[in-house]
Protein backbone atom coordinates (compact mmCIF):
# COMPACT_ATOMS: atom_id res chain seq x y z
CA UNK A 1 0.00 0.00 0.00
CA UNK A 2 1.79 3.08 -0.98
CA UNK A 3 2.29 5.61 2.09
CA UNK A 4 -0.27 8.05 -0.03
CA UNK A 5 -2.66 6.02 0.18
CA UNK A 6 -5.56 6.47 2.80
CA UNK A 7 -7.47 3.93 5.02
CA UNK A 8 -10.99 5.03 5.84
CA UNK A 9 -13.56 3.84 7.90
CA UNK A 10 -17.22 5.21 8.44
CA UNK A 11 -20.56 5.19 10.82
CA UNK A 12 -23.40 2.69 9.60
CA UNK A 13 -25.85 3.82 7.79
CA UNK A 14 -28.04 5.73 9.34
CA UNK A 15 -26.51 7.26 11.86
CA UNK A 16 -25.42 10.66 12.00
CA UNK A 17 -21.38 10.78 12.40
CA UNK A 18 -20.08 12.22 15.35
CA UNK A 19 -16.72 13.23 14.57
CA UNK A 20 -13.29 12.39 13.22
CA UNK A 21 -10.30 10.57 13.75
CA UNK A 22 -6.87 11.16 11.09
CA UNK A 23 -4.63 9.02 12.75
CA UNK A 24 -0.50 9.00 11.83
CA UNK A 25 1.03 5.94 11.12
CA UNK A 26 4.98 4.87 13.29
CA UNK A 27 7.62 2.98 11.74
CA UNK A 28 6.82 0.32 8.73
CA UNK A 29 3.19 1.03 9.20
CA UNK A 30 0.57 1.64 6.76
CA UNK A 31 -2.65 3.26 7.91
CA UNK A 32 -4.49 -0.42 7.17
CA UNK A 33 -2.84 -1.39 10.07
CA UNK A 34 -5.67 0.49 12.14
CA UNK A 35 -8.53 -1.28 10.29
CA UNK A 36 -9.43 -2.97 13.85
CA UNK A 37 -9.31 0.36 15.21
CA UNK A 38 -11.03 2.09 12.35
CA UNK A 39 -14.04 -0.45 12.42
CA UNK A 40 -14.59 0.06 16.09
CA UNK A 41 -14.45 3.57 16.29
CA UNK A 42 -16.61 3.40 12.82
CA UNK A 43 -19.25 1.75 14.97
CA UNK A 44 -19.45 4.02 17.45
CA UNK A 45 -20.25 6.94 14.76
CA UNK A 46 -16.71 8.26 14.30
CA UNK A 47 -15.18 8.25 11.03
CA UNK A 48 -11.78 7.50 10.78
CA UNK A 49 -8.89 8.32 7.93
CA UNK A 50 -5.68 6.62 9.05
CA UNK A 51 -2.77 7.87 6.78
CA UNK A 52 0.76 6.48 6.23
CA UNK A 53 4.23 6.79 8.49
CA UNK A 54 5.30 10.58 8.41
CA UNK A 55 8.63 9.45 9.06
CA UNK A 56 8.51 7.59 5.48
CA UNK A 57 7.00 10.22 3.53
CA UNK A 58 6.78 13.96 5.02
CA UNK A 59 4.22 14.63 2.34
CA UNK A 60 1.64 12.68 5.09
CA UNK A 61 1.21 15.54 6.89
CA UNK A 62 0.24 17.28 3.88
CA UNK A 63 -2.53 14.70 3.74
CA UNK A 64 -3.41 15.10 7.47
CA UNK A 65 -3.81 19.55 6.79
CA UNK A 66 -6.10 18.53 3.89
CA UNK A 67 -8.35 16.14 5.82
CA UNK A 68 -8.11 18.63 8.94
CA UNK A 69 -9.57 21.08 6.65
CA UNK A 70 -11.81 19.34 4.54
CA UNK A 71 -15.58 20.97 5.81
CA UNK A 72 -16.86 17.09 4.33
CA UNK A 73 -15.75 15.48 7.31
CA UNK A 74 -17.66 16.35 10.97
CA UNK A 75 -15.96 17.98 13.77
CA UNK A 76 -14.31 17.23 16.29
CA UNK A 77 -11.88 16.43 14.48
CA UNK A 78 -9.08 14.69 16.01
CA UNK A 79 -5.55 13.69 15.48
CA UNK A 80 -4.20 10.21 16.34
CA UNK A 81 -0.69 9.45 16.48
CA UNK A 82 0.99 6.24 17.02
CA UNK A 83 5.11 5.39 17.46
CA UNK A 84 6.78 8.15 15.75
CA UNK A 85 3.16 9.28 14.50
CA UNK A 86 2.29 10.07 17.30
CA UNK A 87 5.21 12.79 17.70
CA UNK A 88 4.44 14.27 14.25
CA UNK A 89 0.77 14.53 15.57
CA UNK A 90 1.89 16.71 18.04
CA UNK A 91 3.63 18.42 15.97
CA UNK A 92 0.82 19.57 13.64
CA UNK A 93 -1.03 20.18 16.76
CA UNK A 94 1.85 22.78 18.26
CA UNK A 95 2.12 24.31 15.19
CA UNK A 96 -2.10 25.50 15.51
CA UNK A 97 -2.75 23.91 12.24
CA UNK A 98 -6.01 24.66 11.59
CA UNK A 99 -9.15 22.09 12.28
CA UNK A 100 -7.26 20.34 14.96
CA UNK A 101 -9.62 19.88 17.93
CA UNK A 102 -8.20 17.06 20.08
CA UNK A 103 -4.84 15.28 19.76
CA UNK A 104 -4.50 11.03 20.92
CA UNK A 105 -0.87 10.27 21.38
CA UNK A 106 -0.41 6.61 21.58
CA UNK A 107 2.90 4.93 22.06
CA UNK A 108 5.26 8.25 22.39
CA UNK A 109 8.56 7.26 21.29
CA UNK A 110 11.39 8.94 23.87
CA UNK A 111 14.66 7.42 22.66
CA UNK A 112 16.20 4.74 20.22
CA UNK A 113 15.16 0.94 20.42
CA UNK A 114 16.99 -2.65 18.78
CA UNK A 115 15.37 -6.10 18.27
CA UNK A 116 17.66 -8.67 17.79
CA UNK A 117 15.23 -10.37 15.26
CA UNK A 118 11.66 -10.01 14.09
CA UNK A 119 10.03 -12.02 17.10
CA UNK A 120 11.21 -9.96 19.60
CA UNK A 121 10.17 -7.26 16.99
CA UNK A 122 6.61 -8.24 17.14
CA UNK A 123 6.33 -9.11 20.54
CA UNK A 124 7.53 -5.46 21.67
CA UNK A 125 4.88 -4.10 19.08
CA UNK A 126 2.00 -5.84 20.54
CA UNK A 127 0.50 -8.85 22.94
CA UNK A 128 -2.49 -9.61 20.45
CA UNK A 129 -1.55 -12.94 18.69
CA UNK A 130 -4.04 -11.19 15.85
CA UNK A 131 -2.07 -8.19 15.40
CA UNK A 132 1.19 -10.19 15.31
CA UNK A 133 -0.07 -12.41 12.51
CA UNK A 134 -1.26 -9.59 10.56
CA UNK A 135 1.80 -7.94 10.55
CA UNK A 136 3.81 -10.99 9.91
CA UNK A 137 2.12 -11.40 6.96
CA UNK A 138 1.78 -8.25 5.57
CA UNK A 139 3.61 -7.70 2.45
CA UNK A 140 3.60 -3.42 2.84
CA UNK A 141 4.30 -3.90 6.43
CA UNK A 142 8.29 -2.85 7.07
CA UNK A 143 9.80 -5.39 9.51
CA UNK A 144 12.99 -3.54 11.21
CA UNK A 145 11.49 -0.07 10.71
CA UNK A 146 11.12 0.10 14.29
CA UNK A 147 15.16 -0.01 14.93
CA UNK A 148 15.39 3.24 13.07
CA UNK A 149 15.48 6.30 14.96
CA UNK A 150 14.71 9.48 12.48
CA UNK A 151 15.10 12.96 13.67
CA UNK A 152 11.98 13.68 15.00
CA UNK A 153 9.94 17.17 15.88
CA UNK A 154 10.17 17.77 19.45
CA UNK A 155 7.43 17.02 21.70
CA UNK A 156 6.71 20.91 22.48
CA UNK A 157 3.39 20.24 24.15
CA UNK A 158 3.67 23.69 25.60
CA UNK A 159 2.52 25.15 22.57
CA UNK A 160 -0.49 22.97 22.26
CA UNK A 161 -4.04 24.39 22.81
CA UNK A 162 -6.26 21.46 22.80
CA UNK A 163 -7.13 18.71 25.29
CA UNK A 164 -4.42 15.31 24.94
CA UNK A 165 -5.44 11.76 25.44
CA UNK A 166 -1.83 10.44 26.44
CA UNK A 167 -1.45 6.47 26.01
CA UNK A 168 0.79 4.34 27.15
CA UNK A 169 1.45 0.50 27.71
CA UNK A 170 2.97 -0.18 31.14
CA UNK A 171 5.04 -3.00 29.96
CA UNK A 172 6.48 -0.76 26.75
CA UNK A 173 9.96 -1.36 26.37
CA UNK A 174 10.26 0.18 23.00
CA UNK A 175 9.31 3.38 24.57
CA UNK A 176 9.37 3.04 28.46
CA UNK A 177 6.70 4.45 30.68
CA UNK A 178 8.57 6.61 32.38
CA UNK A 179 10.43 8.57 30.03
CA UNK A 180 6.60 9.33 27.82
CA UNK A 181 5.16 10.89 31.58
CA UNK A 182 8.30 12.65 31.67
CA UNK A 183 7.10 14.47 28.93
CA UNK A 184 3.77 15.11 29.81
CA UNK A 185 4.27 16.18 33.59
CA UNK A 186 3.37 19.25 34.13
CA UNK A 187 1.29 20.12 31.52
CA UNK A 188 -2.47 20.55 32.81
CA UNK A 189 -4.31 19.78 29.46
CA UNK A 190 -3.27 16.03 29.07
CA UNK A 191 -5.09 13.14 30.05
CA UNK A 192 -2.96 9.86 30.51
CA UNK A 193 -4.36 6.52 30.34
CA UNK A 194 -1.72 3.85 30.98
CA UNK A 195 -2.46 0.00 30.36
CA UNK A 196 -1.12 -2.81 32.93
CA UNK A 197 0.43 -5.41 30.71
CA UNK A 198 0.39 -3.22 27.67
CA UNK A 199 3.09 -2.70 24.76
CA UNK A 200 3.83 -0.42 22.50
CA UNK A 201 1.51 -0.28 19.59
CA UNK A 202 -1.16 0.37 22.15
CA UNK A 203 -4.19 0.93 19.74
CA UNK A 204 -3.68 -2.67 18.60
CA UNK A 205 -2.41 -4.08 21.59
CA UNK A 206 -4.51 -7.50 23.55
CA UNK A 207 -6.13 -4.79 25.57
CA UNK A 208 -7.38 -2.96 22.43
CA UNK A 209 -10.94 -2.91 23.09
CA UNK A 210 -10.07 -1.38 26.65
CA UNK A 211 -8.14 1.20 24.39
CA UNK A 212 -11.02 1.63 21.83
CA UNK A 213 -13.33 2.40 24.93
CA UNK A 214 -11.34 4.89 26.42
CA UNK A 215 -10.83 6.80 23.26
CA UNK A 216 -14.48 6.71 23.16
CA UNK A 217 -15.07 7.93 26.36
CA UNK A 218 -12.39 10.61 25.71
CA UNK A 219 -14.67 11.85 22.41
CA UNK A 220 -17.33 11.79 23.80
CA UNK A 221 -16.54 14.03 26.98
CA UNK A 222 -15.35 16.40 24.01
CA UNK A 223 -17.89 16.79 22.40
CA UNK A 224 -19.50 18.23 25.38
CA UNK A 225 -16.75 20.00 26.76
CA UNK A 226 -13.80 21.20 24.67
CA UNK A 227 -11.70 21.81 27.80
CA UNK A 228 -11.07 18.56 29.16
CA UNK A 229 -9.21 18.78 32.88
CA UNK A 230 -6.13 16.74 33.13
CA UNK A 231 -6.49 13.03 34.86
CA UNK A 232 -3.85 10.17 35.23
CA UNK A 233 -5.22 7.03 35.15
CA UNK A 234 -4.39 3.18 35.22
CA UNK A 235 -6.19 0.52 33.38
CA UNK A 236 -5.95 -2.89 33.17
Amino acid sequence: MPSSAVSSWDEPEGLAARGTLIVLAGRGEHGGVYERFGRRLGYDAYRVRALGDPAADPAVLEQAAKLLADESLPGPKVLVGSDTGARYALQLAAEQTAGTDALILAGLPTGAWTAGSWEEEAAARTACPTHQGRLTNDPEFRRGAIDNAPELPEPRLDLVRVPVLALHGKDDTISPLDRALNVYDGHPNVHTVTFVDGRHDVLNDALHRTVAATVVLFLERLRLSPELPAIAEELT
